[in-house]
């Protein structure tokens, strides 16, 4: 079974907006890590957080993979296959 990476790219369903944030989210947690000063307890809850989002971001990104698109085109503003 190949993959489907046009699946990705799906606007209109929320768990693709989940996708989005989570993984603006660790980006930012990132940011976190290397630019604040945060001593260990920061550091280890800033990092867990970063790890969790990282997980939640590939858990939603799996589930789009796996699910159709809702439109009839497939992705949106793509035609439908032929």
């Amino acid at each position: 079974m190949a993959v489907q990476w046009q699946r990705l790219w799906q606007p209109r369903n929320p768990m693709f907006w989940m996708m989005v944030g989570f993984n603006a989210l660790s980006s930012v947690c990132g940011w976190a890590l290397r630019a604040l000063p945060l001593n260990t307890a920061g550091l280890l809850v800033v990092g867990f957080v970063a790890l969790l989002n990282v997980g939640a971001g590939l858990l939603a990104a799996w589930v789009l993979l796996r699910t159709e698109p809702k439109e009839p085109g497939g992705a949106a503003g793509t035609p439908p296959p032929r």
